[in-house]
């Protein structure tokens, strides 16, 4: 895959989710107003082609680590998003799910790869979870900061614990 490559599926990753949650509850789509999430697209592009400049690859362990960060991050940021517009708990809980998720799947389609999500990983459970911990806690008048660090947190403890654990969904088989 050459640079443009990489860079798209970095930006469909890291942009893919939130921009069809913006689509569907029709808002203006984030990161037109504000660049700064293509920047640190082109960042983390930069310095992982430097980090493969000087190594051979990057370990396995430390991309689902910085995957799980980022899944909870962008799953907790979409319950907030859908919530600051007046959306119930559970169009606010799927939109978690989406933002958190769906990045990953276009990667994935456009990579030829089957998407984590459908491969049996506990993953979009752990946004939805992190979705539950934050519509609930909100609501017992909680700072808002300190509702989304710790709905991350328990995504994030999920998410790796899943990992650590080979905790996984049951995947379905279908005859030929």
């Amino acid at each position: 895959m050459d640079g443009f490559g990489v860079i798209v599926l970095a930006a469909a990753t890291g942009i893919g989710g939130g921009t069809i949650r913006d689509l569907i509850l029709d808002q203006p789509v984030f990161w037109l107003h504000d660049t700064s999430y293509i920047y640190a697209i082109l960042c983390a592009v930069l310095i992982s082609i430097f980090w493969l400049n000087r190594h051979e690859n990057i370990p396995r362990t430390l991309l689902q680590i910085a995957d799980a960060i980022g899944l909870a991050f962008f799953a907790v940021m979409g319950v907030q998003k859908a919530l600051s517009i007046g959306m119930p708990d559970m169009t606010a809980i799927i939109m978690g799910v989406l933002t958190g998720c769906f990045g990953g799947v276009i990667r994935d389609v456009l990579a030829r790869e089957i998407p984590l999500l459908l491969k049996g990983e506990l993953y979009a459970i752990t946004c939805i979870f992190g979705g539950i911990v934050y519509t609930q806690t909100i609501k017992l008048g909680l700072a808002t900061e300190y509702v989304m660090l710790l709905s991350m947190a328990s995504t994030l403890f999920l998410r790796l614990a899943a990992m650590r654990y080979n905790l996984v969904l049951h995947v379905f088989k279908y005859p030929n």
